[in-house]
């Protein structure tokens, strides 16, 4: 197994093989607490327009998501797994639409993709259990913010994949101060925004909290996520 390591979304189109699009903070934290809670399939879209469409063609659907980090307005809830966790079993078989600035766009751009993966600390195990499943070559796509790509977060856990499937050790210690100590993470601890708490960065950083991987397939034009043990 070949493990290549990408960053943004400018690379996003030459990730190959099985890909991890990687967005710790804070899309598919999310995307894993809202399967925790029941939901039963996500959506994702690039933007807030393709997610009010499909809400129109079913009401039952919420939207979650954020544009530059901030909620959007007519959405359900902003991306913030702290709130999605807050609903308990509200959203038990419900089906999600997910559109963020990170995350889903690397997944829309990912074409060369065998198959996709939503890569986070919370389903760090069960993701490279499929991994290694599918036997292919794996891209671990680091998305970063979404203006420069940076985001040492999502370089940390894809340092945590990295070592895994090499069967190499890693300290988990050292990796999880790296991201504790990225932007965005310290965006978390800033009193002047209402956009990000300090309780979506905690969980963000909770290595295997769920033993379900979070595969993405093409169906019926749609790009669908589940949650697969």
């Amino acid at each position: 197994m070949r493990i290549a390591r990408l960053s943004g979304l400018v690379a996003a189109p030459s990730a190959t093989g099985s890909v991890v699009v990687i967005d710790v903070l804070r899309a598919f934290t999310t995307a894993a607490f809202a399967f925790a809670g029941g939901v039963r399939e996500i959506v994702l879209v690039e933007t807030a327009e393709e997610a009010f469409a499909l809400r129109a063609r079913d009401p039952e659907r919420r939207l979650v998501g954020e544009v530059q980090g901030r909620p959007i307005a007519g959405f359900d809830f902003g991306n913030s797994p702290e709130a999605i966790e807050a609903q308990g079993t509200r959203l038990v078989g419900r089906t999600l639409v997910l559109r963020s600035s990170s995350g889903t766009q690397g997944v829309a751009r990912a074409v060369r993709a065998a198959r996709t993966y939503l890569g986070s600390f919370a389903v760090a195990a069960a993701t490279v259990r499929a991994l290694e499943r599918d036997g292919a070559d794996v891209s671990l796509l680091a998305m970063g913010w979404a203006g420069d790509g940076i985001g040492e977060e999502d370089d940390a856990c894809g340092d945590l994949l990295e070592a895994r499937l090499s069967g190499r050790p890693i300290d988990l210690a050292a990796c999880l101060a790296k991201a504790r100590a990225s932007r965005a993470a310290q965006n978390g601890f800033d009193p002047t925004l209402d956009w990000i708490t300090p309780g979506d960065v905690e969980r963000a950083l909770q290595v295997d909290r769920f033993d379900f991987a979070m595969p993405v397939r093409r169906e019926r034009g749609l790009l669908i996520a589940r949650a697969e043990r």
